[in-house]
């Protein structure tokens, strides 16, 4: 099946650089989660504790939203793939400094300072990557082919993971852990650097706006739609009631993520008494999985509709994701490299089509603000797990309350799921533009005439 069929050739440029582009970009958003934590001496101090790896993830996901919404107003302005280059430039950038950073022996606690900012700095550009190159991609799709297309794009997010850790475990094999820490990692983080700079040079040379949306970008401009547009128009305009359902809906889907991606890892030593190697074989295999199944979910939301399929698969998720939790981690009744390769399928797969519903929210000359501003706002509360898990532990034990929050995290994918529009597959059949101007949205479209 050809994910490209009768696009000229920046069509079929651009929708292959938002699969392989988002790769890029998941991998470098990863790489301080898995190829940082066993050189956090190295950078931190010999006395580093998690609190240090933590604030470096917390630094890149406060960076995430800044970057989304400054750059989703560029993109919008003056062309997504002119603000995707502008984005990539940045991210490698920061990648390869982070790589050339000197350890805490000879700069002291200037060395994880200036992690830090940098993963905050590229936070920023990497939300600005995804919030232009992933609406790109949708509106070059050939229609029927935009919900499969969104799926492969989605699932680079579960084979980055897998890569991140397969490669991590590969290079502690061949340097052992003590030079990894001393100097290995830096090979992941340049590695990042350059697969963004191979990737600037394609887009330079390949990749081009489409052309309906430049001419829709135009057509507003002139008629001044460009003053009412932007951050406040999606955040409490016209489009408010479109950003706070995707928003919500987000924040289930993110809800998932913590739990059954990061959370899971520590409970599998913790609680399952594994090694870490063990651990890291088993997520790795879950990953595939994951991307596997999540790079048909989002074809299957084109069949079904996207609002029957954000219903079935939050209610699925709602009741199938504690219950495997429960099997896995609590009574281990399946093998956890059976049950936490499920527990993914049956939650976080639902990313599928939301490459694609979130561009269709949204028309083109708001479309990056909304579409990186809910991806990306709604991951903040989601991410502080770590500080609000606790309490719910101490009021509904250890496993109960991941279980409660797998089951809240699925009803509201379900329920605002309910509350967005329809969008069968008939009303599929149509180029996005189209899709974000159809009557059953929350907001009154902008009428506009040359």
């Amino acid at each position: 099946m050809s994910l490209v069929p009768g696009l000229p050739a920046p069509g079929r440029a651009a929708v292959r650089a938002g699969v392989v582009g988002n790769f890029v970009d998941q991998i470098n958003i990863f790489l301080p989660v898995v190829a940082l934590a066993p050189a956090l001496a190295t950078l931190a101090g010999p006395h580093a504790g998690v609190t240090a790896g933590a604030v470096v993830i917390v630094a890149t996901l406060l960076g995430r939203p800044i970057g989304a919404m400054i750059f989703g107003r560029i993109a919008d302005r003056i062309g997504r793939t002119r603000t995707t280059k502008i984005a990539i430039a940045g991210t490698a950038a920061c990648s390869l400094a982070i790589a050339a950073v000197p350890g805490h022996q000879h700069i002291g606690v200037w060395a994880i300072t200036a992690v830090i900012a940098l993963r905050f700095v590229g936070g920023a550009f990497l939300a600005g990557e995804y919030t232009s190159a992933i609406p790109l991609a949708m509106e070059w799709s050939v229609p029927r082919r935009r919900g499969l297309v969104s799926g492969l794009i989605m699932s680079m997010a579960a084979w980055a993971q897998s890569a991140i850790a397969f490669a991590t475990i590969g290079l502690i094999a061949l340097l052992g852990i003590g030079a990894y820490a001393d100097y290995g990692w830096r090979f992941a983080f340049a590695a990042g650097g350059i697969a963004s700079l191979l990737l600037l040079a394609y887009y330079s040379k390949q990749v081009a706006d489409a052309p309906q949306v430049t001419a829709e970008r135009a057509i507003a401009d002139r008629a001044r739609t460009g003053a009412r547009a932007g951050l406040r128009a999606v955040l409490i305009g016209q489009y408010a009631g479109a950003f706070w359902q995707v928003f919500a809906l987000m924040s289930g889907l993110w809800l998932m993520t913590n739990m059954v991606v990061i959370a899971v890892t520590g409970r599998l030593e913790t609680d399952l008494s594994l090694d870490s190697d063990n651990v890291a074989l088993m997520m790795g295999v879950a990953s595939i999985a994951q991307a596997v199944v999540m790079a048909t979910t989002g074809h299957l939301s084109s069949r079904l509709g996207r609002r029957r399929f954000f219903i079935g698969w939050g209610l699925l998720a709602a009741v199938a994701g504690p219950l495997v939790w429960t099997l896995t981690l609590a009574t281990e009744a399946i093998p956890a490299i059976y049950g936490i390769a499920l527990l993914q399928i049956v939650t976080v797969c639902g990313y599928g089509p939301v490459g694609a519903y979130l561009s269709e929210r949204f028309e083109a000359h708001v479309r990056s603000t909304g579409y990186g501003t809910a991806y990306s706002l709604s991951i903040v509360l989601p991410a502080l797990w770590p500080w609000w898990l606790p309490i719910l532990e101490d009021i509904l034990g250890r496993n109960g309350s991941v279980i409660t929050v797998l089951a809240v995290a699925g009803l509201l994918v379900a329920g605002c799921g309910a509350l967005g529009p329809r969008l069968s597959p008939d009303d599929l059949d149509r180029d996005v533009e189209a899709v974000a101007r159809m009557p059953q949205r929350e907001h009154k479209p902008v009428s506009v005439q040359s």
